[in-house]
């Protein structure tokens, strides 16, 4: 059985196509998980750092 074109096929060119998709959307979701961790860990900091200035300068 002779291996068929992609091109010829339009089920698989679909199938490829939505590949494609499912791919360029899993990576922009997995950005912005990563964005989110950054920011998250960010923030936790800059409370923190304020917290410890709180207790140092309480009277």
């Amino acid at each position: 059985m002779p291996d068929k074109d992609p091109a010829e096929d339009p089920t698989e060119a679909l199938e490829n196509d939505l590949e494609k998709a499912r791919l360029k959307q899993e990576t922009k979701n997995e950005r912005q998980v990563w964005y989110f961790l950054g920011y998250f860990l960010f923030g936790i900091h800059i409370i923190a750092f304020v917290m410890i200035y709180a207790v140092r300068h309480a009277k």
